[in-house]
């Protein structure tokens, strides 16, 4: 059975903080999420980077898993292109 790791566990790993892996955590399933949401509506990387206001390349470069200079605010604009609102829980650290 696999285990899921924690976004601290995997910053340790690859030799990052806990606040940049908990960070590529969030874009990597808000980025998963857009590519359901698109591949649902049948949209292309052309038509999100007109909804989402962000050059064609960009939209590429962010679904094809490259997390490097991904800023957050244009995933978000992905998010809101593909007509989702992200929901953000917290809890304490067992």
């Amino acid at each position: 059975m696999k285990r899921k790791s924690s976004a601290s566990e995997l910053a340790k790993l690859v030799g990052v903080s806990p606040a940049r892996g908990m960070e590529a955590v969030i874009k990597a399933q808000l980025i998963t999420a857009v590519l359901k949401a698109s591949k649902s509506q049948d949209l292309t990387h052309a038509e999100l980077a007109k909804r989402s206001g962000l050059p064609r390349s960009a939209v590429t470069g962010i679904l094809s898993g490259s997390l490097q200079k991904v800023t957050i605010d244009r995933v978000l604009k992905l998010v809101e292109a593909v007509g989702l609102v992200p929901e953000i829980k917290l809890h304490r650290v067992a």
